[in-house]
């Protein structure tokens, strides 16, 4: 698996969200250009998991997301920091919409 999660892009619309399933996993979500703006976790406490995190989203979408992409995980919330740390190593900070995770409580990476 690589580090970075590379799924494709899919539009935020009611037709793409029919083919997500209720599963676990994390997921980010991106304006039109491809910049990640949030980076997000579907957890045991998520009801009807990543589908029911997207629908929360569509329903009420932030300024700017166009787009998103998952990943079907069960380690989701390891997955989930890891995520966070490579953007954090790639860009210096945290997705703009990642306004509740405190960098300095996350490790570091050095992704290749």
């Amino acid at each position: 698996m690589a580090v970075r999660l590379d799924k494709p892009w899919r539009p935020l619309t009611e037709d793409e969200l029919r083919l997500v399933n209720g599963h676990l996993g994390v997921y980010e979500l991106g304006d039109a250009g491809g910049a990640i703006l949030y980076i997000g976790v579907a957890d045991g406490r998520s009801l009807f998991g990543l589908k029911g995190k997207l629908q929360d989203v569509l329903a009420k979408p932030p300024a700017g997301v166009a787009q998103f992409r998952v990943e079907v995980n069960q380690a989701y919330h390891t997955r989930h920091a890891e995520l966070l740390q490579v953007h954090l190593a790639d860009h210096g900070e945290l997705p703009a919409l990642n306004t509740d995770i405190d960098a300095s409580r996350l490790g570091r990476l050095r992704p290749g």
